[in-house]
């Protein structure tokens, strides 16, 4: 593995006003000397743009303070001359490619966009790391980027490994991101790009993605509507605290897979997947009774919210699965790092960030 130190280095994250990419922003603004960090983000409506604005704001605060500088580029990685007028500019050391439409549900009816932005927009990234070794330049030292748990479709053998076979897809998102890995090899094998695949597993914590299960439920259960539950409670995630994500990117951006050839003469791909989750599946009900807790707690909702009420048990739908289990050693092995916070921790921030932010 070739250590790479972010300081002093020129640092591309794109999706930087998303939920995982504004985290990770923040971190490498606080613990960083003399870096330059580009963020690029089309801020699309997906959903609320004012979060992402928001999230913004806190980087730009950051920002003031910071020992490293902080440029931000609205637009999209679809944009090819705008992703390679970044890199001719800024010429990035170090990629993380978080740009990205998320959502297995949104897939079903919106296919075009997840085309535009995962496959369009990452092979654009791919090409400008490809050529950002021209004319001999020292050029990108680490690609790293999101794929996702959904990969594994509908796997039954748990916990999920890297090692599992990943050819089923249940849904168009996790068709894109397994297509992701299987470009990144190809150019890691061609260019010899170091690059590392991320899959995440089920990402929630403050300003997070509105789409997602603990976020929607809140805000339904504050607007006293009822929240459906699927496949009858019977699902099983591996929710991953925030923080713990962003902790595991920092610490792979700064071990890129060695660079070396084969025996016949021709690069062996720097190329490297791992998964990131909690490692300990919780119980969709257990989860969202942690959640109701939590939320009267912060006084989100009244001591005396009757939640009974406000549930309805609903059959599977489709592109979902029964159950995301991660299987972590490797990222412990490679980098030392296992997720941490449970979910009593992570849904207590979220909670507290709800009430403070929605007043």
């Amino acid at each position: 593995m070739e250590s790479i130190v972010l300081n002093d280095k020129t640092i591309l994250v794109t999706g930087a006003a998303g939920f995982i990419g504004a985290n990770l922003v923040l971190r490498l603004l606080s613990e960083t000397n003399g870096a330059k960090i580009i963020g690029v983000d089309n801020c699309n409506d997906y959903y609320d743009p004012t979060l992402k604005d928001y999230r913004l704001q806190l980087i730009d605060e950051a920002a003031k303070t910071s020992r490293s500088s902080w440029t931000f580029i609205r637009g999209s990685i679809a944009d090819k001359a705008l992703i390679d007028r970044v890199f001719t500019e800024y010429k990035p050391n170090v990629v993380v490619n978080l740009a990205a439409q998320a959502g297995v549900r949104y897939s079903i009816d919106h296919p075009d966009v997840y085309i535009e932005s995962n496959i369009i927009g990452f092979y654009n990234i791919l090409e400008a790391c490809r050529h950002s070794y021209d004319g001999g330049a020292k050029g990108v030292e680490h690609l790293v980027y999101a794929s996702s748990s959904s990969v594994y479709g509908g796997n039954k053998k748990v916990p999920f490994s890297t090692n599992d076979k990943v050819d089923n897809p249940v849904s168009l998102y996790a068709a894109t991101k397994k297509s992701n890995e299987l470009l990144a090899h190809a150019y890691s094998k061609l260019y010899n790009i170091p690059s590392t695949g991320l899959r995440f597993f089920t990402v929630y914590g403050p300003a997070g993605r509105p789409d997602m299960f603990y976020y929607s439920a809140t805000q339904k259960l504050v607007r006293g509507e009822t929240i459906q539950i699927f496949n009858y409670g019977d699902m099983k995630r591996d929710f991953t605290y925030v923080d713990d994500i962003v902790e595991g990117v920092l610490r792979v951006m700064q071990g890129a897979p060695e660079r070396k050839n084969g025996e016949d003469g021709l690069p062996v791909p720097p190329y490297a997947v791992y998964n990131i989750g909690g490692g300990q599946p919780e119980n969709l009900l257990d989860y969202i009774t942690t959640l109701q807790e939590e939320l009267v707690r912060a006084g989100v909702l009244p001591g005396d919210y009757d939640f009974e009420v406000h549930k309805k048990l609903v059959p599977m739908q489709p592109g979902d699965v029964p159950v995301t289990y991660a299987d972590s050693d490797a990222l412990e092995w490679d980098y030392g790092f296992r997720p941490q916070i449970g979910i009593r921790e992570g849904l207590r921030k979220f909670a507290e960030w709800y009430k403070e932010y929605y007043g």
